[in-house]
């Protein structure tokens, strides 16, 4: 049976595979054209010579049909996992005859579920036809595919034809960003460069030199921001805007992608660094987001690409983890005891396991031993003195 419908998928992509009502109609055309040798009646020439013509009509009319047709595919928005991919083709029609009684087929990822179909009674001459639809989405990730198959027995519905269209798809599905409203093993993060903090601090407080524009005064302005000179000018009190400065800090988050993950960990992994870098980013940090194969990255697209498409067990190409103080994303806890000095790390620990396992006693770095059985945002969102009593490295 396998066989069979190897054979006949073979044929319905290369060639055409006839219908029922078209194997049915071979039938009759060798039996009328069996009988016709048999009695020599002419009739019965003309019965099996007008059913072949058709036979032959039917299986050369379907494949010249999907040739004249046109297949375009537009962009596909990213999104955050949850959200449905809106994927849309053009289907165009570029003879001046109608094309009836269409099959679509968009050949999706199996990861993203089973191909999508879609029938179309119609495309008129000279026209095009619009085909959107929405598939839900359950993991991030990089999807990639490129086959639209068109399918047609028009018009006489004898024989099946099937050709494969090049239509390259690239759906982006980014990792889910918990909405943080505190973390403290980022505000603790480079508070040791207090060189860095007091230059902030005078940096904000300046008064002279670091002028963005002018607006007018508001109820609660300091009176040392009041530009005096615009405000006799335009008769109201105009006061300086000043430069928003970083501070100088700077984060770096390290995911441990080229060791090995328990699959649920990682994707919590790397839901953490997402938001991770989401929340030093609000706090006006200088933040980079470090991963085997890609190295430091920055800027809020390129990291959500980045976190898209990493995958656990992946090869150190983009060079080693940067040698200063970092966030260390990990679930190997013996890579915490090379971490550089003033480091923070989340390690993803089986309990059962660390309970019974030898856990290495290092002084110079410390963070959050991230469990299973709380929520990840809550766990983000604790305090890392309080949670280190368990684990302390």
């Amino acid at each position: 049976m396998k066989i069979y419908y190897k054979i006949s998928d073979w044929l319905e992509t290369n060639w055409v595979t006839p219908a029922y009502a078209g194997g049915l109609l071979g039938v009759l055309s060798i039996f009328f054209f069996g009988a016709a040798t048999n009695t020599m009646a002419g009739w019965l020439y003309v019965i099996s010579g007008m059913s072949f013509a058709l036979l032959g009509m039917g299986a050369l009319l379907p494949g010249r049909s999907l040739r004249q047709i046109k297949v375009r595919r537009h962009p596909i928005q990213p999104i955050t996992v949850g959200d449905n991919l809106s994927i849309a083709l053009t289907i165009e029609n570029s003879i001046n005859q109608p094309l009836a009684l269409l099959q679509l087929q968009d050949q999706i990822p199996f990861v993203l579920g089973k191909p999508v179909q879609q029938a179309i009674e119609v495309i008129p001459a000279k026209e095009t036809y619009h085909w959107v639809y929405h598939l839900p989405t359950k993991k991030r990730g990089i999807y990639r595919w490129h086959d639209l198959q068109l399918r047609t027995a028009a018009p006489l519905g004898l024989f099946w034809c099937r050709r494969s269209r090049n239509a390259k798809a690239t759906a982006i599905v980014y990792p889910t960003v918990l909405p943080l409203s505190s973390c403290p093993i980022i505000d603790e993060l480079g508070q040791e460069n207090s060189r860095q903090l007091h230059e902030h601090s005078r940096y904000q407080m300046a008064s002279e030199g670091l002028t963005r524009t002018l607006r007018p005064y508001r109820f609660g302005d300091p009176s040392r921001l009041i530009h005096w000179r615009s405000s006799a000018r335009y008769g109201e009190l105009r006061v300086r805007e000043l430069e928003v400065s970083r501070g100088g800090e700077e984060i770096l988050i390290c995911l441990d992608s080229a060791a090995d993950w328990q699959p649920d960990r990682f994707e919590a992994a790397v839901t953490a660094a997402a938001s991770l870098y989401f929340y030093a980013s609000r706090s006006l940090l200088n933040v980079q987001l470090w991963t085997a194969a890609t190295g430091l990255v920055h800027g809020n697209v390129a990291v959500l690409q980045t976190l898209a498409g990493v995958k656990f067990g992946e090869e150190i190409v983009a060079g080693n983890r940067p040698e200063r103080s970092l966030l260390w994303l990990t679930e190997n806890s013996v890579s915490l005891t090379a971490l550089p000095a003033g480091s923070r790390w989340l390690l993803w620990l089986d309990e059962s396991v660390a309970s019974a396992a030898e856990k290495p006693k290092v002084q110079h770095c410390s963070g959050l031993e991230i469990t299973s059985n709380q929520p990840l945002e809550f766990q983000l969102q604790s305090s890392a003195a309080t949670r280190n009593s368990k684990f302390k490295i």
